[in-house]
């Protein structure tokens, strides 16, 4: 079936059970960011396939939501499809309750699987379409009945991630999360965020591709601890590891039923951003409603992951520099295209001992295909890279010493004045952030002109964060912390800067069909001097990799940011040469030179 006849069969439903708008957000049951295939619901619906975006269907038009990274991907993809794309957070585009209250009349009903869309967004929808008494149906699937070959829930097996690794045990992380209930006057506590509760108990799984995650939901009250859980990803190691930490193993769908019978004079510790719309509307108890402690927990590294960071992030630089040799030294020699590319840079990776998978799917987009920030190849759009122009490299890897997230446009031989003036541009913000000095309670708001002053100087701006927070050995995009020049409420990343928090730095140019540049180092915060003015901050990088000295125009520098990248270049020259060959070593003095 075709996509328009996708929402034709969507709509016929819709009539059968007496809906006027059908709602297809981009989630699982635990509102992740990255879902397994058997949730790419609005995926199999629109043809989109970036990971952000919301689809909704009336029984007269249809529109997908997404933000600034997909803008160009999903006009795009959306073509031919009779989908009209909504440009999230431009001016005159509505948010979709405020669409669906005006497009609707009094007394219609809308339809979403309340399993698969977050409890603040089906608050937001009650409020905004009271005035009109619209009812509001979320129990019913309708994707499910057309989506006849849909593939099987995951299976693999779980497994624990040694303390040498995670730094603090489940037992202490526990108490932790009892002490935070306790200051919030909560009994219970539902966790339901699939990167919270393998932080909690310590263990990782293979349920969504590139994130170690597991599919799961815990219930945590004083004296107890319920995760629910298929049985079958759980082996005789982990099962006496959980009986170990007093943790009570049930049936995955069993947690609705239990979360239905809690005790109603108990009070439920919940963040509405991080429950799904089901859960919520199955609470009987009071709710103490507060971010997951374990949000901030889990975004501020201990001593041992902070160690273990720089660790992965050298494995990582390595890899990375191998594959820049290799691109630099054999381009134009033999065909090299988008695809091939990605995958050599994925088998370095794999080279690196700890090597778990990669953090994402690699972005390696030539020229024009770099203007879409999340570009994906295709057999069908597979470049064959050319000794010209430039090649943005965007990609991570899963280490059990952490995980890491780089990004490097390179010139694969000769580029314009204006494009070195565009990449130095992007440079000089990325250095400026790396280098920033501040004091304590600064968020990413106050930080994030460093970065995007040199573009915002040319009348340039790029439709997306400039960072975002790394987990460990979990999700490459972890709020809540992040570089931002205006506070996005439903990304949750505009928290203070603790030390131990890990953001990314990665500024950019993107102008449609010409060319994409970006620039990413991942940044640990560390306190600096104490004095009289409070207490200093400020970064430093974790990533390792050069900076293509071949794409910058220096009249474009000044004297600090010579020196900044001068002193970058060297850390990474110290840090990286050790690991390469005689060949690839001499290659990096020269590509890490002074200038």
């Amino acid at each position: 079936m075709m996509i328009k006849d996708r929402i034709e069969a969507l709509r016929r439903l819709m009539r059968r059970e007496g809906m006027n708008a059908y709602v297809i957000p981009t989630n699982d049951f635990h509102l992740s960011e990255y879902t397994g295939d058997y949730f790419k619901e609005r995926r199999f619906m629109s043809g989109f396939t970036g990971s952000a975006g919301t689809l909704v269907v009336t029984l007269d038009d249809a529109c997908l939501w997404t933000d600034g990274r997909y803008y160009i991907q999903a006009a795009d993809q959306l073509k031919g499809s009779g989908i009209r794309l909504m440009k999230q957070g431009m001016k005159d585009v509505p948010d979709i309750e405020c669409y669906l209250s005006d497009v609707l009349s009094t007394h219609d009903t809308i339809g979403f699987d309340g399993r698969m869309a977050d409890a603040g967004w089906g608050i937001r929808l009650e409020k905004k379409t009271s005035d009109k008494e619209i009812l509001i149906k979320w129990d019913k699937n309708l994707v499910d009945e057309i989506w006849t070959d849909r593939p099987k829930m995951p299976k693999d097996k779980v497994f624990i991630l040694d303390e040498k690794y995670a730094g603090v045990s489940m037992a202490e992380k526990v108490q932790k999360l009892r002490k935070a209930m306790e200051e919030n006057h909560a009994d219970i506590h539902i966790l339901t965020s699939l990167e919270d509760i393998a932080w909690l108990f310590n263990l990782r799984g293979r349920d969504v591709k590139n994130t170690p995650v597991f599919m799961a939901y815990v219930i945590l009250e004083k004296d107890t601890i319920n995760l629910y859980i298929d049985g079958d990803k759980l082996d005789e190691t982990t099962n006496a590891y959980l009986a170990k930490n007093g943790v009570t193993v049930k049936p995955y769908h069993e947690v609705y039923t239990d979360i239905a019978a809690l005790d109603a004079g108990k009070t439920s510790m919940i963040d509405l951003s991080k429950i799904n719309y089901a859960i919520y509307k199955g609470l009987q108890t009071k709710t103490a409603v507060c971010q997951n402690p374990t949000l901030l927990m889990k975004a501020v590294k201990n001593d041992v992951e902070i160690e273990n960071l720089f660790k992965g992030h050298i494995k990582d630089g390595v890899a990375f520099t191998k594959f820049m040799y290799w691109l630099k030294t054999n381009i134009g020699k033999t065909e090299i295209t988008e695809i091939s590319a990605s995958d050599y840079l994925a088998s370095c990776r794999a080279a690196q001992e700890g090597f778990v998978d990669l953090s994402f799917d690699t972005i390696c987009a030539y020229n024009a295909n770099a203007a879409m920030m999340h570009y994906s190849a295709t057999p069908e759009s597979n470049a064959v890279l050319a000794p010209e122009g430039f090649l943005l490299v965007d990609s991570g890897g899963q280490y059990y010493e952490g995980t890491t997230d780089i990004t490097r446009t390179m010139a694969l031989g000769p580029v314009s004045d204006v494009m070195k003036k565009h990449f130095t541009a992007v440079l000089r913000g990325m250095l400026g952030l790396q280098n920033a000095r501040f004091l304590y309670g600064c968020k990413g708001i106050n930080l994030d002109i460093l970065a995007r002053g040199p573009m915002w100087d040319m009348g340039i701006d790029y439709q997306c964060g400039t960072g975002h927070g790394v987990g460990y050995m979990l999700s490459v995009h972890e709020p809540p912390n992040g570089f931002r020049w205006k506070v996005v409420p439903e990304r949750n990343d505009s928290c203070v800067l603790e030390a131990g928090m890990v953001t990314t730095d990665e500024p950019g140019i993107y102008l449609e069909g010409r060319y994409g540049i970006r620039i990413e180092n991942e940044l640990v915060c560390r306190k600096g001097e104490a004095n009289e003015y409070g207490q200093f901050m400020y970064f430093e990088p974790l990533t390792f990799a050069p900076i293509d000295l071949d794409a910058i125009d220096p009249e474009e520098l000044t004297k600090t940011d010579k020196n900044r990248l001068n002193s970058y270049h060297k850390l990474v020259y110290d840090t990286i040469s050790p690991y390469l060959t005689d060949d690839e070593a001499a290659w990096l003095k020269f590509y890490t030179r002074a200038i």
